[in-house]
């Protein structure tokens, strides 16, 4: 609360608080000072105190908007996406967009199908919707492919399989952004979010995310993605002319919403006036897409043999990643940052892994002098994928150095069981209890908090068990790595006796999938523990 602070028996105001009632406080503590002829302050029903309540009022709104643009003006202490995202660009860092789940599909038709069919991009399937449970969209977004009927395998039944690998999202086709007027720094809006874009510059793989053109009199121009303009300068066109380069950045704001950016003629060339705008690009991505297996059940768009086939995904969908926080751009950033956009240093590949969208968490180590290991653990968990595999290697393609190989490898999970046996205090719900205790002590094996060569303490497990409310006691009664053998007979088997799980330089910890253990933690409530 602001308050007056005597020094060299001068008062002054204490601005390190600025609230109404402190403020108030503080302005008439001052009168005697200012204006001892002002003798009827202390009443409530004098003029003067409406005023100093209307000063006290407008310097608490003031003050809450000083301390806001302080705040705000600081990488470390902003709160607002937008910020973050405004201080990181004059490092030249974007924070990451949503990362597409991959599923594979197996598309089942009769045993009397023939012919050939195209496979184009966009092809669609789907999840059945239900009660509070959209629809997901999985598509083909690869190269087209010709597909012959006749030569499918087939199963036990002799229906014919067709295998495809799918993404989340929705394909937007040729969309008009608007025309061109002629002028520099032009910037266009796609009409639809939130734009997957999981890198600046060219996976290498199959179409891009986004592409973009313009046509003016039946002719069109093809631009290029780029991370920054500031290298897109003027060159010799084959007639001797002075023409900047046909390159174009995106700016992602703090709603997801994209604009399409093109430079000024001297960094990145104007698009001709009167010529249309157009791009084609998809949108989607986030964790929803990590469907369970089984799930995708629908075709939604395809050709007409496909039509009256049926569809699953025999596997879980995986690599489905939200868009990066802004607790996490203020802490990666900075070794970006440091790295300079090279890879020299194990650091280095560890901090540019992390900045393609679908990687959770990594490991880089030198398996020889000219070849380095990425052990890999997509967000949220789960295999590497053949798209991601191939999105890191083509990320790395101009950031490595040229006698540089780089393999992935999968990261190695291990699974910890726990048991813990408790008691629940009177007038508490069992159920409730359970259940919390299930989602407090599974937070410390959520992908979030887990991490390479991690170390975990029995010790923290009774922590947080007995800090929720309702417990009366706690037992662990189970401890252990799945993967190390112990004695089902010997109960002190089940706990390891150090009371400390060391995984290893490439493991990382993860719950059993026993779907009864919600949050991969068995908890048992003892009878009579009250």
């Amino acid at each position: 609360m602001t308050g007056i602070r005597r020094g060299d028996g001068l008062p002054s105001i204490d601005y390190t608080a600025r609230d109404r009632d402190g403020l108030l406080a503080a302005m008439r503590a001052l009168i005697p000072d200012k204006l001892p002829e002002w003798t009827g302050y202390t009443s409530e029903a004098d003029f003067g105190n409406v005023l100093l309540e209307l000063f006290a009022h407008m310097g608490d709104i003031l003050g809450y908007y000083q301390d806001r643009v302080a705040n705000e003006a600081f990488l470390g202490t902003a709160r607002t996406r937008r910020s973050v995202i405004q201080h990181l660009r004059l490092i030249g860092y974007e924070l990451s967009t949503a990362a597409p789940a991959v599923a594979t599909v197996v598309v089942s038709l009769p045993s009397a199908a023939q012919g050939r069919v195209v496979i184009d991009r966009g092809v669609a399937f789907a999840t059945r919707s239900g009660k509070d449970r959209p629809s997901v969209r999985f598509e083909y977004n690869d190269a087209p492919k010709t597909v012959d009927l006749a030569g499918l395998p087939s199963d036990a039944t002799g229906r014919k399989l067709l295998t495809l690998v799918v993404e989340e999202g929705r394909l937007v086709r040729d969309e008009l952004l608007g025309v061109s007027d002629g002028s520099p720094g032009q910037r266009f809006a796609l009409h639809h979010a939130p734009l997957i874009l999981r890198s600046r510059a060219a996976t290498g793989r199959g179409p891009q995310d986004i592409s973009l053109v313009t046509r003016l009199g039946g002719g069109t121009v093809d631009w290029r993605l780029r991370e920054t303009l500031a290298f897109s300068h003027v060159t010799a066109a084959a007639d001797g002319t002075q023409q900047a380069q046909l390159d174009y950045v995106i700016e992602i704001d703090e709603d997801d919403r994209a604009t399409v950016v093109f430079g000024d003629g001297l960094l990145g060339s104007i698009p001709d006036k009167g010529a249309e705008v157009r791009a084609t690009y998809r949108v989607g991505g986030g964790a929803a897409g990590n469907v369970p297996a089984g799930a995708i059940g629908t075709i939604v768009a395809a050709p007409a043999p496909l039509l009256g086939a049926r569809v699953t995904n025999p596997e879980p969908a995986g690599n489905g990643a939200d868009r990066e926080s802004i607790e996490r751009a203020v802490q990666h950033a900075p070794a970006i940052f440091r790295s300079q956009r090279r890879a020299v240093t194990a650091a280095d590949y560890e901090a540019l892994a992390l900045d393609c969208p679908g990687v959770g968490k990594v490991r880089a180590r030198p398996s020889s002098w000219n070849t380095v290991t990425l052990y890999v653990a997509p967000a949220g968990g789960g295999p590497v994928s053949d798209v991601l595999r191939a999105d890191l290697l083509a990320y790395f393609e101009d950031r490595r150095p040229i006698a540089t190989r780089i393999e992935i490898a999968a990261a190695a999970y291990v699974v910890i069981e726990v048991t813990a046996e408790i008691g629940v205090l009177p007038y508490y719900s069992r159920a409730d209890v359970e259940r919390n205790v299930r989602s407090a002590a599974g937070a410390l094996l959520a992908f979030p908090a887990a991490d390479f060569a991690q170390r975990l303490f029995l010790s923290r497990f009774y922590e947080v068990i007995e800090a929720v409310d309702g417990v009366l006691y706690v037992n662990v009664s189970r401890f252990r790595r799945a993967d190390r053998p112990a004695d089902p007979d010997d109960p002190a088997s089940q706990v390891d006796p150090t009371g400390v799980l060391a995984l290893g330089e490439y493991e990382l910890p993860v719950a059993p999938g026993d779907a009864a253990h919600e949050g991969g933690i068995q908890v048992i409530v003892k009878e009579g523990g009250f």
